[in-house]
């Protein structure tokens, strides 16, 4: 759970530096969060999870 909130903290600052700074729509960004939401409910769901947490684990691993 504690990576989760990690990562959900990180994506919404990525999110909030593209709508800034590189001109992404806030209709671009809720067609992508509706996407995530209805992708979360799938049978890829287990498997996305998972090589997300597979990504976070090797970063982590790189840190002192």
């Amino acid at each position: 759970m504690f990576v989760s909130v990690e990562l959900i903290i990180a994506l919404a600052v990525v999110v909030i530096v593209l709508i800034k700074q590189a001109g992404l729509k806030i209709g671009h960004a809720l067609v992508c969060f509706l996407f995530g939401f209805y992708l979360a409910e799938t049978s890829a769901a287990p498997t996305i999870r998972e090589v997300t947490r597979s990504a976070v684990d090797m970063i982590g691993s790189f840190a002192p």
